[in-house]
Parts: C-alpha cells; structure tokens; sequence
C-alpha cells in the first residue's frame, strides 16, 4: 500500500464513521493491542484479506490518536503473524503522519482455499475459539460447521458415495434406473462394463456399494433414483414460502405470516421440476400483445429458476452436519431467494464463479449430467446471467455465507420508467449506455464493484475500471475503498435527488385520484404499467410532500388527495 493510498483510507473511514468489511480500527496509543489475532485469522479466512489501521479511535469518531511504539508494533505483529497463526500470515506494514500523528497500515493477505481456515495456535483450531470469520465488520468465531466446511474442501468431497445403510434396493425405482441405464449404453458405447450383471453395473456407477453380502444404495443413487428418499433423510427437500412483502415479518391483512407454503419431496429430478412448476405458478404475469397473439411473460425467467434450482440441489452440502437442512426458496414482493445449505466449494469465489467450477457431489453430479439436468461444465451461472439479462432485469446476487449459498432473483427491471426519469437529470453527462444502467444499480443497491460491473454489463476488467472512473470524474459516484477493496457508491449530493426527482408518473397519478376520489396501489400500476415496489415508492413520495393521504391498511388501503 502506498502512503497516499494510506491517507485515502483514513479520510474515507472518517468521512463515513464507520469500518467496512475489509477495515479494522485499532487505536494502539499506549502500544500493542493485547488482541490481534482474531482480526488476523477473519481477515486471512477472508476473500480478499484486509486491512488493519492503527492510530484511529473509534470512540472519538475515528480521529487520529496516534501509534505509541511502531516499530514494537510491527516487532509484535510481525511475530504473531508468523509463529502463532497456522498457517503463518503474511503481512505489510505501511506508515506514514497525518496531523504530525503515526498511523500504520497492516494488510492481510487471504491465505489459499486449500489452507483455510486460519487460526490462533494457541487456542486450537476446533472448540477453543482460535478461528475467526469476517462478519458486518466484526470479527466472530467460527461455528463447527464453518471449519468443517473449510477442511472438507481442501480435498475432494464423498459424502454423496455414503452408504445408506437401512435401505436397501427395493427401495430404488427400477423403472427409472432401467432408463437411465439404457440411455448410458447409448451415449457411452466404450464402457463395456454397462454390459455387465445389473448388481455389478450399479456398484460400477456408485448408485450402490457392496455391504457383507448385501448391496446397498448410495445417497447419490437414492436420492436420483429412490422411490421416496424422504423415508431416509426426511429433510433433503426443497421448500417454497411466499411472503406478502419484502420482509418475513409483513403480514397478510388476516394476520397470516406468509401466502403461501409448500414442500417438494421425492427424487432430486422430481423435486426440481415440482418446485420449478409450482414457483412459475405462483409467481404474476405481465401480457404482451403481438398482434392477435397474447404472450405472458413471467416475473423471472424461467431458465435462470431452473438452473438455480438444479444448482441447489447438485451443490449443496449433503454431508451429516447439515443433512437436517433443506433448500428454501422464498418469494418476496420484490425478490426471489434461493438457498442451499453449504458454502462455496473449493477455489470457487463469488467474483470467480462464472470462471472456475469445482464439484462437491461428483457422483451426484455426474448422474444429473447424464439425465440433462445440469452441465457439469461451469454453465449454469453464465446461463442465469444471460436469462435475466435477455428479461431486462439485473443479474442475480450471489451470497456466500460459508455455511450456506443464496442466490437473490431481483423482479424490478432494470430501465423502468421512474429510472429512465431519474437517469434524465444527467442527460449533459457523457455517459454510454454501460455507464447508465450502472448508475441504475448502484442507486437501487447503494455500491458496485468492479466485478459486479462487469457481470451487470459483459465487459472485462480494465473496461469496467475505466467506465467507472468515468462516473467518479462525472462526479455521479465516489470511490470507498482502496486497491482491491474498492467499491463505488452514489454521490452525495445525488443521495437525496433519487427522493426529489419530479416525474410525468406523479402528475397522472394526481389526475387519476382527482378524477375518481382515490386511487390504490394496484389501480396505479394498471395505470403506469410499473411494479408494486415502483408505485409505492411514488405513492410514498406524494404523501410526502402532502398531496396525497393513505386510507385503510393493507390490501384496502387507497390513497385520497389532502
């Protein structure tokens, strides 16, 4: 890090008194922090590593203190980096003066996929506290099941080749196995040994494994191919709520927690299609009139719910510390969750997941491959990105929470008419289309990174390193961060534009409740042909400003002028 790149930090953590994710304050006036070690194990379990500055009090809105002894600080750092971390941390140290005060900046390096988690030696790896997580800028322990997920991908999974010792091959659906085995003596003519016994071949393909004298099925093979694998592992399902807003804790007007609630069971090819057919179901339309023909075009496509679904299930942890866990899908007025649990596996990040695949379930995967439900290939991603892109709405948010993996479908399109109106303000500016629609997104999320701008817009890094800087010198969005802990965020001064920008929308939506006494929620958005979430936003806005009034609550509250 260099001195100015120190400086900047500085003024950014005081500007918006507050520590990011990648960002540790210490004050460290009197000298060495007796604790440093949990901040040193979350930060190299950290994708990306951090940033420990020294010199800030906290307590004092982050003003520089000071550091009383630096080089006793680096002498002490520098040695319980390397001695009592494991494995060892690599560290740099920069220094420089602000105000004629020491301030010091410690980076932490991410240690490899295939070494995590980091931890204190001398409180041990499991149950003495000795291993931390990064977590809202705070460091906490790590749960058992966060260490295991960490050392189980540091080599190749097998949980899906477990035994299932109380069931036995009556409990496989041999219609469905014969299918599949006629269709692999197709695509597979070379493997002479689908020729073999029936027993044999099923051993071969990890469907069963040889127990004494007995033949028993696999997890993978009962959960492709049993008839009821819930009979076994009643959890392994996937479940569907649907809220009635865009909390859990919004109720219906009847006082009912969510509108609905359901759960798949069966084997993983039947869940994942009951579950895909149930969630387009109940999910609202919007018709499209071309010519004589009328087409319904759904609240998320399709195909990016399949692959999300598929992925859940191929992906998922199904080792025994979460086999009491299921895949949830829940549906929310403005968005759409899906979550599996288990985290990423292996060397696959958030910012690399379009690139690098790495399979947790081999064998489950392999037999889902062979039946056409996913791609083995790393595809899925790229082709939920695409789905979304093709419907005009955001890419997906993908969430990696270690001890599981959620995948956030948001249903506002992305240059909605209230976002054409608002980006109109800046009409003078010279910005591309990219550089547009970027902007939308970070007003709807608050910050974008690099790589969010470049999965949101298709285009490599240096691309979006440079299209961005172009809305920084626009004044339009503010760097936070430094290096690879850079994130942008909207201006200030636009902060407050995104509640006061006028639009043609709030005058006809005035005219209509002149006209007719009132006006609700669903009469605008026949009105506007804008979604629920936009015409509330509007409606909010006016009553705001005292022009309009909410009467009744939930679904019969309407809205009358003041």
């Amino acid at each position: 890090m260099e001195r100015d790149e120190l400086r900047e930090l500085v003024h950014q953590v005081q500007q918006h008194r507050m520590e990011p994710d990648a960002i540790e304050v210490k004050t460290a006036q009197g000298g060495t922090p007796k604790k440093l070690y949990d901040s040193l194990s979350a930060f190299a379990n950290r994708p990306g590593g951090g940033v420990i500055l020294f010199g800030l009090d906290e307590r004092k809105g982050f003003a520089v203190v000071g550091v009383g002894d630096l080089q006793r600080i680096q002498e002490d750092v520098a040695s319980l980096a390397r001695n009592e971390m494991e494995p060892p941390v690599t560290v740099e140290f920069t220094v420089d003066e602000i105000n004629d005060q020491a301030v010091m900046a410690l980076e932490v390096q991410e240690i490899s996929h295939d070494r995590k988690p980091c931890f204190y030696k001398p409180k041990g790896l499991r149950g003495g506290g000795g291993a931390y997580i990064r977590c809202g800028g705070t460091d906490r322990p790590m749960t058992d099941y966060e260490i295991f997920g960490y050392v189980s991908s540091r080599s190749q999974s097998r949980f899906d080749e477990d035994i299932v010792t109380e069931a036995t091959l009556e409990d496989l659906d041999l219609a469905r196995l014969t299918s599949y085995l006629d269709q692999l003596r197709v695509s597979r003519p070379q493997a002479s040994y689908l020729n073999s016994p029936q027993d044999e071949v099923l051993k071969r393909l990890a469907i069963c494994k040889q127990v004494s004298d007995e033949v028993k099925p696999t997890l993978a093979g009962l959960m492709m191919f049993g008839k009821y694998p819930q009979e076994f592992f009643p959890q392994l399902m996937v479940t569907f709520v649907q809220y009635y807003g865009t909390t859990e804790d919004e109720h219906t007007p009847r006082g009912e927690r969510f509108v609905d609630n359901q759960r798949f069971e069966g084997p993983v090819p039947e869940m994942i299609e009951r579950a895909l057919t149930y969630v387009m179901t109940s999910m609202r339309k919007s018709s499209l009139i071309d010519g004589l023909l009328r087409q319904d075009i759904p609240e998320y496509p399709q195909e990016a719910l399949r692959e999300a679904i598929a992925n859940a299930a191929a992906h998922r942890d199904y080792s025994p510390h979460v086999r009491g866990s299921y895949v949830q899908i829940r549906m929310f007025a403005n968005r759409l969750e899906i979550q599996s649990p288990g985290g990423l596996y292996g060397n696959v990040t958030i910012d690399n997941l379009e690139e690098e695949h790495s399979t947790r379930n081999v064998r489950l995967m392999r037999m889902m491959e062979d039946l056409h439900i996913v791609e083995n290939r790393g595809s899925g991603i790229k082709a939920m990105l695409s789905a979304m892109r093709a419907a005009n709405l955001e890419p997906p948010q993908f969430d990696d929470r270690r001890a599981s993996f959620k995948v956030t479908f948001h249903n506002h399109t992305m240059m909605s008419p209230e976002a054409i109106a608002w980006l109109n303000q800046f009409a003078d500016k010279p910005l591309n289309d990219r550089q547009r629609v970027a902007l939308v997104y970070v007003r709807q999320h608050e910050k974008i990174t690099n790589n969010q701008y470049r999965r949101l817009n298709r285009v490599d890094a240096l691309c979006a390193g440079q299209e961005l800087r172009g809305l920084v010198e626009a004044g339009l969005i503010e760097q936070a961060g430094i290096g690879r802990w850079t994130h942008y965020q909207l201006a200030e001064s636009l902060k407050q534009s995104k509640e006061q920008v006028p639009t043609n929308n709030e005058a006809r939506i005035l005219a209509y409740v002149r006209e007719n006494g009132s006006a609700t929620n669903e009469q605008c958005r026949t009105l506007l042909g804008l979604e629920e979430h936009q015409i509330y936003y509007l409606l909010k806005k006016l009553c705001d400003e005292d022009q309009l009034k909410p009467s009744g609550k939930g679904r019969w509250r309407k809205y009358i002028v003041l």
